[in-house]
């Protein structure tokens, strides 16, 4: 939570000038303490329902230790579901429909997984532009992770995502490119993990007038946010990964190969291997490539040999990243969660940066 500058101390006008959080002491006066209701929407594909539906509860339930956190999941229909999946669905998720009567503070949206040539074809499209439609106009703020990043520049600015010449696939090193609250007090350089095949370029993004917080050299813009700077944050990496998430996908991968549904033996994810778990996973390929010769099926994949070896290099930030835009949010929302922001909020400005760079300039 931020600090209150509750006097003309100017050590906290120096603070709020470096990025601190700094709350004027007639806005914590105006404060209601309550709840915060977070929306997720998740759109992935059923082996990876739940598992995403944890790694960002678990990123949100951990980055504020005041205020208490409703998180609320839903989908939208359309998605090829198994009986199963759809059962778990109607047993726990929530109906936009009652979201919308009862308001939200903030909106997550997931990737999703595609099929068509356009974004604009998938079943998740339509009903997703309903929900956007609505959040404009009622929630405070929506962070979108990689795929919804892209469906959401293209809904809003008509920009493609371009195809990548190789999937980028593993961890790498990112800066701040600005300063900004959102990145107030994380390390100037971390490591984020990336698994795409397509992106939004830097040239996109400044195209359509959004600032460009995170960049990598290698993995390209990481973090980007609306011109009003808090409505719509866009994530093209996944911060919201587990230390093995990247192992599962290449073990899927391997396996994929093993069944004869990709002719490459897949590559490591980048800087993700210590070398102790490229040893391990390059042994095991020949193994495969072995039992391959010899008509033999190879042995299991040494998933619990690996893992043990394996750094995560980007959980702390993402923690507070999350953290601060919680705060954000809580600082700018009307009592009434029905309701984006309170009566003194300005909207295209609810943080005062654009007002602050205007004076800046003049």
């Amino acid at each position: 939570m931020p600090l209150v500058a509750h006097s003309a101390l100017p050590t906290f006008e120096r603070l709020r000038q470096r990025g601190q959080d700094v709350l004027p002491l007639e806005h914590a006066l105006q404060q209601d303490i309550r709840e915060l209701h977070i929306g997720l929407l998740n759109m992935m594909p059923d082996a990876a329902l739940q598992v995403t539906e944890q790694q960002f509860m678990r990123l949100v339930g951990s980055s504020n230790k005041i205020v208490q956190i409703f998180v609320h999941p839903f989908t939208v229909p359309g998605l090829s579901r198994s009986p199963e999946t759809q059962e778990y669905i109607h047993r726990y998720y929530e109906r936009f429909e009652a979201l919308q009567e009862e308001g939200l503070d903030a909106l997550i949206i997931t990737g999703a997984n595609v099929a068509n040539p356009s974004l604009e074809q998938e079943p998740f499209w339509d009903p997703l532009s309903e929900i956007i439609s609505w959040a404009i106009e009622n929630v405070t703020s929506i962070l979108c992770s990689c795929l919804a990043t892209h469906a959401l520049v293209k809904y809003f600015y008509g920009l493609e995502r371009r195809r990548l010449p190789r999937k980028r696939w593993g961890v790498y090193t990112h800066r701040i490119t600005q300063d900004h609250p959102l990145l107030a007090d994380i390390n100037t350089r971390f490591d984020v993990p990336h698994s795409r095949w397509n992106e939004i370029a830097r040239d996109q993004f400044e195209s359509a007038g959004l600032a460009i917080l995170v960049e990598s050299p290698t993995a390209g813009v990481h973090m980007a946010v609306s011109p009003d700077q808090l409505r719509f944050i866009y994530f093209q990496g996944h911060p919201e990964y587990s230390i093995h998430s990247l192992l599962k996908e290449y073990k899927r991968e391997v396996r994929r190969y093993i069944r004869g549904e990709r002719e490459d033996y897949p590559p490591h994810p980048e800087n993700y291997f210590s070398p102790e778990a490229t040893a391990i996973a390059d042994s095991y390929r020949e193994a495969v490539l072995i039992a391959q010769r010899r008509g033999t099926m190879p042995p299991p994949f040494p998933e619990t040999a690996i893992l043990p070896y394996l750094d995560n290099t980007w959980g702390d930030t993402a923690k507070a990243i999350f953290n601060n835009w919680l705060g954000l949010v809580y600082r700018v929302t009307d009592i009434d969660r029905r309701r984006p922001f309170k009566p003194d909020i300005d909207p295209e400005d609810p943080l005062g940066i654009r007002h602050e760079r205007s004076a800046v300039l003049v």
